[in-house]
C-alpha cells in the first residue's frame, strides 16, 4: 500500500497534465464506495494518481447523501455491502431526477452472469472485477465521465427549448395548459397505436416543442384577434421553418423535427410549408396532428367557443371529407377517443 501510496506522489504532476486537462473545467470528482477499507483506499490510491478529486463512502447509506450534497462525476460502486448493496444504491440513484446521468462502475468480485444482469437492470454503466488493473480503471473512468459531460451539456440543452416552449406559450394566455394536454394525449395515443417508445417520447417532446418557432413572431401577428392578411399568414407560416431551424442542431431532436415542421401538412397536398401529400408527410406529424386539432376545436379562442368533444369530431370528420386527414388515421383516433371523455378535465 506505501508503494501505491509513493508512485501516487511521484506520477500525480504527470497524470493531471495527461489525463484531467483534457477535461475543460476542474477535475472530475469520483465517488468511491466500499466498506472494505484497504480496497476503497486501493481505488482511492489510484484514482489519485490520475488526478480525480476522490471522495470516500463506506456505506449505501452514505454514499446516497454524498451523492446529492456532492454530485460527484462518477460512482465507483462495490456491489457486496451490509444493508443496502450496489444494487439497490444504483437504482435510487438511476430514478431520481437530479442523479440519473450520474454513470455508475460496480466493482465486484463476482463474476457470474446474474450479477451482471442485475447490475444493468438497475442501471449500471460499466464492470470491473477485482483486483483491477490501474491503466483499466483509468480508461474506463475517463471515457464515463466524458460521456456524462456530454449527456449533461445535451439535458442542459434541451432544458433550454422546453423552457423557450413554455415561455412561447405564456406569451398568449387564450391556450391555456395546450401543451401539458398534448403532451399527456400523444403518450396515450401514442400507446394506443403500438407506437415504440421512442416514437411515443417524440410525441411527447413535439407537444412542447411544435410551435416553438412562434419565438419569431411577432407579438402584432402573434396576439392578432381578427383574421390574418396575406401578409400577416405567410408570417405566421414561416414559425414551422424558425422551429426546425431552432432544434435542428440536437440530435435528440431529430424524430420531433418532422413533427414541428410537418404538422400543418395536409393529406391532400394543400398544407404548409411543403405541401406534402399522403404517406408523404411523416407519419408522426400525421398522428400528432390529430390531437393538435382536437385539443385546439374543444379549447376557447378568442374566435371562437370551446366545442364539444361530439361538434369537434363532426368538424374533423368534415375536414377528412374534404381531403385534409388521413382517413384511417382519422377513423383510429376516434376509436382511441371513445374511452377518453371529458378530456380536459383529466389533464387539468
Amino acid at each position: 500500500m506505501r508503494a501505491i501510496e509513493n508512485l501516487s506522489v511521484s506520477k500525480t504532476v504527470q497524470s493531471q497534465d495527461s489525463t484531467v486537462n483534457s477535461f475543460d473545467s476542474d477535475a472530475p470528482k469520483i465517488l468511491v464506495v466500499d466498506d472494505h477499507a484497504a480496497s476503497r483506499m486501493t481505488a482511492v490510491a489510484l484514482l489519485e494518481m490520475e488526478g480525480y478529486q476522490v471522495i470516500e463512502a463506506d456505506s449505501g447509506y452514505t454514499a446516497i447523501k454524498l451523492v446529492i450534497q456532492k454530485q460527484p462525476d462518477l460512482v465507483l460502486l462495490d456491489v457486496m455491502m451490509p444493508e443496502m448493496d450496489g444494487f439497490q444504491v444504483c437504482e435510487l440513484l438511476k430514478q431520481n431526477e437530479y442523479t440519473r446521468l450520474i454513470p455508475i462502475i460496480f466493482i465486484t468480485a463476482l463474476s457470474d452472469r446474474r450479477s451482471r444482469i442485475r447490475g444493468i437492470e438497475t442501471g449500471g454503466d460499466d464492470f470491473l472485477t477485482k483486483p483491477f488493473d490501474r491503466v483499466e480503471l483509468a480508461a474506463r473512468v475517463k471515457s464515463l465521465v466524458t460521456q456524462k459531460r456530454l449527456n449533461e451539456d445535451l439535458d442542459h440543452a434541451e432544458q433550454v427549448l422546453f423552457s423557450i416552449a413554455r415561455a412561447i406559450e405564456s406569451r398568449d394566455p387564450n391556450t391555456g395548459d395546450h401543451c401539458e394536454r398534448l403532451v399527456y394525449m400523444g403518450r396515450n395515443f401514442g400507446e394506443y397505436l403500438n407506437l415504440t417508445r421512442n416514437q411515443i417520447r417524440d410525441l411527447m417532446w413535439g407537444g412542447y416543442l411544435h410551435d416553438i418557432g412562434k419565438v419569431g413572431i411577432p407579438d402584432a401577428v402573434l396576439l392578432k384577434k381578427g383574421k390574418f392578411n396575406a401578409e400577416e399568414w405567410d408570417l405566421m407560416k414561416q414559425h414551422v421553418l424558425i422551429g426546425e431551424k431552432i432544434c435542428q442542431p440536437l440530435r435528440s431532436m431529430r424524430g420531433v423535427i418532422p413533427i414541428i415542421r410537418h404538422h400543418h401538412e395536409r393529406w391532400d397536398g394543400s398544407g404548409y410549408p411543403d405541401g406534402l401529400a399522403g404517406d408523404d408527410i411523416p407519419y408522426l406529424a400525421q398522428v400528432f396532428q390529430m390531437i393538435d386539432i382536437f385539443d385546439a376545436l374543444v379549447s376557447e379562442r378568442p374566435y371562437k367557443r370551446a366545442f364539444t368533444q361530439e361538434e369537434a369530431f363532426v368538424v374533423m370528420a368534415e375536414e377528412t371529407a374534404k381531403g385534409w386527414r388521413n382517413p384511417k388515421l382519422m377513423d383510429q383516433f376516434l376509436e382511441f377517443m371513445s374511452s377518453f371523455k371529458n378530456w380536459h378535465s383529466r389533464v387539468n
